[in-house]
């Protein structure tokens, strides 16, 4: 299952949609949300991709009762966990918090195949050890909305457990730069 990671995307629909839409021409069937979505609204226009978005609220929380609500609409594909998440995809534990540094302490932990954050805008793919002898990876997929760094999502794939950082394509281009790092 490959999953598309973004953060920060503070209200840029734009970004946003068109990170989705070339993850989801990657093979991405779920979206993962660090949080600073700012107004719930903008989570909407994922909508029309179909895939589960899981999503937390960071520390640009806008109107958390509007996700709430959101999210419990019928038929909806939001998932709004608050401010972290502990989820299960294709049999993988995934933690999703907004900050780096709890990120790390919790991928110490052992607990978790993978832990995602956002906050800090700098977009990186590490692994950590952890105390249980082993490693686990640390997704941050930098800042979606192109916040004072460029606009960059994550495709991971939990089978494999590949991650790849990717430039949001520019509208008129579907060309994208990479950094790959694999397990």
């Amino acid at each position: 299952m490959k999953i598309c990671v973004i953060s920060d995307s503070h209200d840029n629909r734009h970004l946003m949609a068109a990170a989705v839409e070339a993850a989801m021409e990657k093979g991405a069937e779920a979206v993962i949300h660090c949080g600073d979505v700012v107004a719930p609204t903008t989570l909407k226009c994922l909508l029309k991709f179909g895939l589960p978005v899981h999503v937390i609220y960071g520390n640009n929380t806008g109107d958390l009762f509007a996700m709430s609500k959101l999210a419990t609409e019928s038929g909806s594909l939001i998932r709004f966990y608050g401010q972290d998440a502990g989820i299960n995809l294709c049999g993988r534990n995934i933690f999703i918090v907004h900050y780096p540094h709890y990120a790390r302490a919790l991928a110490t932990t052992g607990d978790w195949d993978l832990v995602c954050c956002g906050h800090d805008h700098n977009a990186s793919i590490q692994t950590v050890h952890n105390i249980k002898g082993g490693h686990t990876w640390y997704v941050n997929p930098g800042t979606v909305g192109g916040v004072g760094a460029p606009a960059t999502f994550v495709l991971g794939d939990l089978t494999t457990m590949q991650f790849e950082i990717f430039d949001v394509p520019p509208e008129e281009s579907d060309n994208s730069s990479r950094l790959t790092v694999a397990s």
